[in-house]
Protein backbone atom coordinates (compact mmCIF):
# COMPACT_ATOMS: atom_id res chain seq x y z
CA UNK A 1 0.00 0.00 0.00
CA UNK A 2 1.11 3.47 -0.84
CA UNK A 3 1.41 5.78 2.09
CA UNK A 4 0.19 9.39 1.83
CA UNK A 5 2.77 12.07 2.24
CA UNK A 6 2.43 13.92 5.48
CA UNK A 7 3.14 17.61 5.63
CA UNK A 8 5.83 18.88 7.84
CA UNK A 9 4.44 21.00 10.67
CA UNK A 10 6.35 24.03 9.34
CA UNK A 11 4.39 23.83 6.03
CA UNK A 12 0.94 23.87 7.60
CA UNK A 13 -1.15 26.78 6.32
CA UNK A 14 1.31 27.77 3.58
CA UNK A 15 -1.27 27.06 0.89
CA UNK A 16 -3.84 29.17 2.69
CA UNK A 17 -1.43 32.11 2.96
CA UNK A 18 -0.52 31.85 -0.73
CA UNK A 19 -4.21 31.71 -1.66
CA UNK A 20 -4.97 34.76 0.48
CA UNK A 21 -2.19 36.75 -1.19
CA UNK A 22 -3.25 35.73 -4.68
CA UNK A 23 -6.93 36.53 -4.05
CA UNK A 24 -6.03 39.92 -2.57
CA UNK A 25 -4.06 40.86 -5.69
CA UNK A 26 -6.78 39.50 -7.99
CA UNK A 27 -9.64 41.32 -6.24
CA UNK A 28 -7.71 44.58 -6.01
CA UNK A 29 -6.96 44.43 -9.74
CA UNK A 30 -10.56 43.55 -10.56
CA UNK A 31 -11.99 46.42 -8.48
CA UNK A 32 -9.44 48.79 -10.07
CA UNK A 33 -10.58 47.81 -13.55
CA UNK A 34 -14.25 48.24 -12.60
CA UNK A 35 -13.63 51.67 -11.04
CA UNK A 36 -11.59 52.82 -14.03
CA UNK A 37 -14.44 51.69 -16.29
CA UNK A 38 -16.98 53.63 -14.21
CA UNK A 39 -14.79 56.76 -14.34
CA UNK A 40 -14.43 56.44 -18.11
CA UNK A 41 -18.20 55.94 -18.52
CA UNK A 42 -18.83 59.04 -16.37
CA UNK A 43 -16.35 61.05 -18.44
CA UNK A 44 -18.12 60.05 -21.66
CA UNK A 45 -21.58 60.71 -20.18
CA UNK A 46 -20.57 64.22 -19.02
CA UNK A 47 -19.06 65.01 -22.42
CA UNK A 48 -22.24 63.85 -24.14
CA UNK A 49 -24.44 65.81 -21.70
CA UNK A 50 -22.58 69.06 -22.47
CA UNK A 51 -22.96 68.42 -26.21
CA UNK A 52 -26.66 67.63 -25.87
CA UNK A 53 -27.22 70.81 -23.87
CA UNK A 54 -25.36 72.94 -26.42
CA UNK A 55 -27.41 71.52 -29.30
CA UNK A 56 -30.60 72.25 -27.38
CA UNK A 57 -29.39 75.76 -26.50
CA UNK A 58 -28.76 76.66 -30.16
CA UNK A 59 -32.50 76.39 -30.77
CA UNK A 60 -33.72 78.15 -27.59
CA UNK A 61 -33.27 81.60 -26.09
CA UNK A 62 -31.42 82.63 -22.97
CA UNK A 63 -34.80 82.94 -21.25
CA UNK A 64 -34.99 79.13 -21.40
CA UNK A 65 -31.64 78.61 -19.68
CA UNK A 66 -33.29 76.52 -16.95
CA UNK A 67 -34.55 74.12 -19.60
CA UNK A 68 -31.04 73.90 -21.09
CA UNK A 69 -29.66 72.92 -17.68
CA UNK A 70 -32.40 70.31 -17.28
CA UNK A 71 -31.50 68.82 -20.67
CA UNK A 72 -27.88 68.52 -19.53
CA UNK A 73 -28.67 66.99 -16.14
CA UNK A 74 -31.83 64.95 -16.74
CA UNK A 75 -31.90 64.46 -20.52
CA UNK A 76 -35.14 66.40 -21.08
CA UNK A 77 -36.32 69.98 -20.63
CA UNK A 78 -38.97 69.14 -18.03
CA UNK A 79 -36.38 67.97 -15.55
CA UNK A 80 -36.75 64.86 -13.51
CA UNK A 81 -35.82 63.10 -10.34
CA UNK A 82 -32.93 60.96 -11.58
CA UNK A 83 -29.92 62.69 -13.17
CA UNK A 84 -28.13 61.00 -16.06
CA UNK A 85 -24.96 60.83 -13.98
CA UNK A 86 -25.20 60.32 -10.19
CA UNK A 87 -24.71 63.52 -8.13
CA UNK A 88 -24.88 65.82 -11.19
CA UNK A 89 -26.95 68.94 -10.46
CA UNK A 90 -27.98 72.01 -12.42
CA UNK A 91 -25.52 73.90 -10.21
CA UNK A 92 -22.70 72.14 -12.08
CA UNK A 93 -23.97 73.46 -15.43
CA UNK A 94 -23.05 76.81 -16.99
CA UNK A 95 -24.74 78.30 -20.06
CA UNK A 96 -23.37 81.34 -21.91
CA UNK A 97 -25.09 83.03 -24.86
CA UNK A 98 -22.79 85.41 -26.77
CA UNK A 99 -24.33 87.70 -29.45
CA UNK A 100 -26.76 85.01 -30.53
CA UNK A 101 -29.22 85.29 -33.34
CA UNK A 102 -30.10 83.40 -36.47
CA UNK A 103 -26.83 81.90 -37.75
CA UNK A 104 -24.68 84.16 -35.61
CA UNK A 105 -23.11 84.25 -32.18
CA UNK A 106 -22.27 81.27 -30.03
CA UNK A 107 -23.74 79.24 -27.21
CA UNK A 108 -21.43 77.55 -24.69
CA UNK A 109 -22.59 74.88 -22.27
CA UNK A 110 -20.22 73.59 -19.62
CA UNK A 111 -20.11 71.23 -16.69
CA UNK A 112 -17.74 72.15 -13.88
CA UNK A 113 -16.96 70.92 -10.39
CA UNK A 114 -18.42 67.42 -10.78
CA UNK A 115 -17.26 65.09 -8.00
CA UNK A 116 -16.78 61.44 -9.03
CA UNK A 117 -17.44 59.12 -6.08
CA UNK A 118 -15.45 55.88 -5.91
CA UNK A 119 -17.34 52.80 -4.76
CA UNK A 120 -14.36 50.83 -3.46
CA UNK A 121 -14.78 50.69 0.32
CA UNK A 122 -11.06 50.98 1.07
CA UNK A 123 -10.48 54.07 -1.08
CA UNK A 124 -13.95 55.61 -0.67
CA UNK A 125 -12.92 59.04 -1.87
CA UNK A 126 -13.92 61.48 -4.59
CA UNK A 127 -12.07 63.14 -7.43
CA UNK A 128 -13.04 66.30 -9.27
CA UNK A 129 -13.60 65.57 -12.95
CA UNK A 130 -12.22 68.08 -15.47
CA UNK A 131 -14.40 70.85 -16.86
CA UNK A 132 -16.47 69.89 -19.91
CA UNK A 133 -17.51 72.52 -22.43
CA UNK A 134 -19.14 72.60 -25.82
CA UNK A 135 -19.51 75.76 -27.94
CA UNK A 136 -21.76 75.89 -31.00
CA UNK A 137 -22.86 78.60 -33.40
CA UNK A 138 -26.37 79.92 -32.86
CA UNK A 139 -28.51 78.37 -35.57
CA UNK A 140 -32.05 79.55 -35.11
CA UNK A 141 -32.14 80.69 -31.51
CA UNK A 142 -35.72 81.40 -30.54
CA UNK A 143 -37.03 81.29 -34.11
CA UNK A 144 -39.77 78.77 -34.69
CA UNK A 145 -40.00 77.07 -38.10
CA UNK A 146 -42.96 78.16 -40.28
CA UNK A 147 -46.12 76.06 -40.07
CA UNK A 148 -46.76 73.85 -43.07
Amino acid sequence: MKQLKRFDSSERGATLVEFALAVTVLLTSMFGVVEFGRALWTHNALTDAARRGARYATLHTAAEMGNVKNVVVYGDEAGGTQPIVPNLTTGNVTVDYTNVGVNKGTVSVGITGYQFQFVIPVVGTTITMPAYSTTLTGESVGVLPPNK
